[in-house]
C-alpha cells in the first residue's frame, strides 16, 4: 500500500521526516510517495518547485520514498479518480486539524483515508465525523516549523538541529532563503 506525504517542503524539516518515519513503521504501507505541490493553492512558497523538489530528494533519500512533482494546486485534485489505489494520506496533527477546512475534503476521504501524525501526550484532532477514513498515529516529532527554518537561514542562524544535513547542504549549495522575510515570499 502506498503512503502519500504531500505538502510544500518549503524546505522540509525533522519534523516531515520524523513523520515519514512513524508512518512507515506504524501504518500499513510499504512505500511512500512524496507529492512537492508545484502551486499550491492554500499557501504561498519561498523557493521555486525545482529547489522544493531536490531539497525532499535530499530529506527523504535514505527511506523507500519517491519524490515527485505535483501539479495540482490542492490536495483533492491530485487524489480524485482513485489515481493512487488504496493509499493512506499523511499529515502531521496540525494539518489534521486543518482537514476539515482542506478543499472538499469528503471527496479526498472518497479516494485516500487520511493519517494524522500525533505527537505523544497531544490529543488528536477530533475528526471522528469522518468515520473509519481517519486513523492516528503516534510519533516523536520535533517541534519545528519550514517557516522557522527560513526565518534562521535569514537571519544568518544555523539550522542543523532543524533540518537534515542533506537538506542544509543543498539549501547552501543553492543559497535558498538568504534574505527572506516572512511578510514578503516570492510566488512561484
Amino acid at each position: 500500500m502506498t503512503g502519500i506525504l504531500g505538502g510544500t517542503f518549503d524546505p522540509p524539516q525533522n519534523g516531515h521526516l520524523a513523520l515519514a518515519r512513524a508512518a512507515l513503521e506504524q501504518l500499513p504501507v510499504d512505500r511512500l510517495l512524496v507529492l512537492v505541490a508545484e502551486h499550491p493553492g492554500h499557501r504561498e512558497v519561498v523557493a521555486d518547485a525545482e529547489s522544493r523538489v531536490r531539497l525532499a530528494e535530499a530529506a527523504f533519500a535514505e527511506l523507500p520514498a519517491e519524490v515527485v512533482l505535483d501539479p495540482n494546486a490542492f490536495t483533492v485534485d491530485a487524489v480524485r479518480d482513485g489515481r493512487f489505489g488504496d493509499a493512506i494520506f499523511i499529515v502531521g496533527a496540525d494539518e489534521g486539524a486543518a482537514f476539515p477546512t482542506w478543499k472538499d475534503p469528503d471527496e479526498v476521504l472518497r479516494w485516500v483515508r487520511l493519517a494524522v501524525g500525533t505527537r505523544s501526550g497531544y490529543p488528536p484532532p477530533d475528526l471522528a465525523r469522518y468515520g473509519d477514513r481517519v486513523l492516528a498515529f503516534e510519533l516523536d516529532s520535533p517541534q519545528v516549523s519550514s517557516s522557522e527554518v527560513r526565518d534562521k537561514i535569514a537571519r544568518g542562524e544555523p539550522v542543523g538541529a532543524l533540518v537534515p544535513p542533506e537538506v542544509a547542504a543543498v539549501i547552501e549549495e543553492l543559497n535558498l532563503y538568504h534574505g527572506y522575510t516572512e511578510a514578503e515570499p516570492e510566488r512561484t
